[in-house]
């Protein structure tokens, strides 16, 4: 009797083990067809990737240093601009609105 039950747990035994392979093995498949599903559901929304967004901030920052070290050069041209021509005339290059003489 005793041996019919050490084979019966050892039956039992490989049985459990089976079964917990085939689980892991689900588990894994799972969770790789999750992981497919999310990636999918990402590349649809059309999202930034981090680095492609640290990339533009940085080339933004530069382009607004840029933007006010010309700002600045352009100020100081008027300047000197306005000193050469004795201060007479009030035309602005800056583009900006209500700069300069209006339409008279």
């Amino acid at each position: 009797m005793t041996q019919t039950t050490g084979r019966l747990f050892d039956e039992m035994s490989r049985l459990m083990n089976d079964a917990a392979g085939v689980a892991q093995g689900m588990r894994r498949e799972a969770e790789t067809v999750v992981r497919a599903q999310m990636e999918r559901f990402l590349r649809d929304m059309d999202l930034v990737k981090r680095e492609e967004f640290e990339v533009v901030k940085d080339l933004a920052a530069a382009a607004r240093l840029e933007n006010e070290r010309l700002a600045a050069r352009l100020a100081e041209l008027e300047a000197k601009v306005a000193a050469l021509s004795g201060g007479a005339s009030e035309t602005s290059f800056s583009g900006t609105p209500g700069a300069g003489p209006g339409p008279v």
